[in-house]
Formats: structure tokens, C-alpha cells, sequence
């Protein structure tokens, strides 16, 4: 099937990632001055620039690897650069490594890692790098640090951040950063070591409902070190014993266009460089319709946000 005919079919099947679907009234970035495309932040002290929404490896997860090949090209059309995967997203890494061939030179690509030791997560990189058929990621991330245990691990003797560093050294990985659920784990990285990026729920419900996140958006900034936004659009927990509402949501995300545009907003004006949506397709596709048309917060923006937060249980509890 050539392009503009897949393009054809997934405007009739709803797919939503045409170019006038996404473009629909977009406006001037006036980071770039390029008319219809995503604006580009810099990236903390690393020298480099990304499109302030990045596509998540959950997206692709599962995704055929002909829409895949067409959703990527779409994105970059559109100046999307940022690019972010794990080896626990399901077969992403291999999805995104066929997508992203002979495009790796456009883009800014992150991988992760979960392996707390030096031995695993040197196969981990390894085994990354492969899949994603490139000899070097961007940024290369310590995985969800849920603990100060987490911490410890990682920075004691044979542990993971040895691979990092001498990763770096030999050129595999260029920034080093890393991702947290966990306010006090996030701290207490941001102060152990020096890192380029740290990628942290940044959520309006967080913010009002539990005062979650500024205390690592205030460290981060003080050290220099760039802030990457997961759950801009998570809204509540799913109620125990009802469905995920959203299969790639383990949330309750935020599905109404203009309250999502607001969310995203909030997100990237509290010091944020860029955001990863959801990782459900037409979620990702909104974020994307709703960053091209990107404005700063406004205090009309807090006051529905806030009204929308009442009453909603955060996903995440504070625990500091």
C-alpha cells in the first residue's frame, strides 16, 4: 500500500494521524518560526533541542509495523524529535528500530533501563542498542526509581550506574538521566549524582490534589538538570473492581479534547521541556493536536483544572 493510500484508509478508520487531522488548526511556532509544527525546547545543559511531546514506545507496542512505519514519519513531518522506549514496553524497541531506519539522524532518542546492577543492565544496553539498530542512544535512563533502596543500588559497588558511565565514555550513550514515581527517590538521585534529565509525573492533580512533584521540579532546576513529564493527562486511579477505561492506561486518563489541551498546558508551563502522552495511540494523537497549537497556562486554565481535580484520587501519594 503506498503512503498517501495508507494515509486514505486511516482517516476512514479514524486513526487520526493525517496531516490535516493533526494540523487542524495549528498555529506558527514561535520557537522555529515553521508554520504546522511541533516547538522545539532546549534540553537543559546538553546542548540539544526536542519537541516539547515525545512519542512513548507504548504507543507502538502491538502496533503493526506498516501503521508504525507511518505514524513515526507523520510525527518527524510534523518536527516530533523526541523519542522514548524501554525493554518492558512489550516489542516497542523492535517496532521502533525498523520504524526509525535511515531517520535515526532527525531524532533524539532516550531508552531505559530496570536492571539495578552493573552486569544486567550492561546486556540490558546491549540488547537495547540492537533492537533499536542504532550504536548509541541519547539519553539513557535508570528506570522507574521507586525507593532509596533503588538509589543505593545503583550507585553502590557493581551497580548500574558503572555501565552508565563507562557507556558514556565509550560513546553508546551521550546524556544520562533517569525516571521516578517516587518524590523522595527522585531527591535523593538529583543529589547523588550529576544528571542531565530526570523524567517525572508533572500532573494537575498531583500538583493541587497532593502537592506532588514541585519539590523535584525545584531541585532539578536548581542543578540544572532538564525535567521530562510523564501523566500530564492521568486524571484518577481506576475504581477497584471496574476496567481500565483505556487498555494502555493503568489510569483514568483525561479524554475530553479541551480539558486534555489545559492539562498539557499546565504541564509544560510549570518548567517542563517536553512531555510523553499516554501510551494509547488516539491519546498521543490528541497531546500532538493539542502541542501544535501550544500557549502558554493561563490562570482561566488553573481555576477549570482545579475544579476538575476536586475529588479525584491522585495515582500518586505523596511520600515524603
Amino acid at each position: 500500500m503506498k503512503r498517501r493510500e495508507f494515509l486514505k484508509a486511516g482517516a476512514a478508520l479514524g486513526l487520526g494521524f493525517t496531516a490535516s487531522s493533526v494540523l487542524a488548526g495549528s498555529t506558527t511556532d514561535a520557537n522555529t518560526g515553521n508554520a504546522h509544527m511541533l516547538p522545539q525546547r532546549n534540553l537543559g545543559k546538553t546542548g540539544r533541542k526536542i519537541s516539547v511531546v515525545g512519542l512513548g514506545g507504548v504507543v507502538l507496542d502491538g502496533m503493526p509495523q506498516q501503521e508504525a512505519d507511518y505514524l513515526v514519519a507523520e510525527m518527524l513531518d510534523l518536527g516530533l524529535t523526541y523519542f522514548d522506549v524501554a525493554p518492558s514496553y512489550g516489542n516497542a524497541e523492535i517496532v521502533m528500530g525498523n520504524a526509525l531506519r535511515g531517520k535515526r539522524n532527525r531524532i533524539f532518542l532516550a531508552c531505559k533501563t530496570l536492571e539495578r546492577d552493573r552486569v544486567g543492565s550492561e546486556k540490558e544496553l546491549h540488547n537495547s542498542l540492537k533492537r533499536l539498530q542504532t550504536d548509541h542512544l541519547d539519553l539513557y535512563q535508570f528506570h522507574a526509581l521507586g525507593s532509596l533502596d533503588d538509589v543505593e543500588k545503583i550507585f553502590g559497588p557493581n551497580g548500574a550506574a558503572e555501565t552508565f558511565i563507562k557507556a558514556r565514555q565509550e560513546g553508546k550513550i551521550r546524556h544520562i538521566g533517569f525516571s521516578a514515581h517516587s518524590v523522595k527517590a527522585a531527591l535523593a538521585a538529583l543529589d547523588r549524582f550529576d544528571f542531565d534529565t530526570v523524567l517525572f509525573p508533572v500532573n494537575f492533580v498531583l500538583f493541587f490534589q497532593e502537592h506532588f512533584g514541585p519539590q523535584v521540579i525545584q531541585k532539578a532546576q536548581q542543578k540544572g538538570v532538564a525535567v521530562l513529564a510523564i501523566k500530564s493527562l492521568a486524571l484518577t486511579r481506576v475504581a477497584k473492581g471496574q476496567k481500565r477505561p483505556v487498555k494502555k492506561c493503568w489510569y483514568v486518563p483525561v479524554q475530553d479534547p479541551d480539558l486534555a489541551a489545559k492539562a498539557l498546558r499546565f504541564t509544560l508551563s510549570q518548567g517542563a521541556t517536553a512531555a510523553v502522552p499516554p501510551g494509547d495511540p488516539n491519546l498521543f494523537r490528541l497531546a500532538v493536536r493539542s502541542a501544535l497549537n501550544l500557549t502558554p497556562a493561563t490562570p482561566e486554565d488553573e481555576q477549570v483544572l482545579r475544579r476538575a481535580a476536586e475529588g479525584k484520587e491522585p495515582i500518586f501519594k505523596l511520600d515524603l
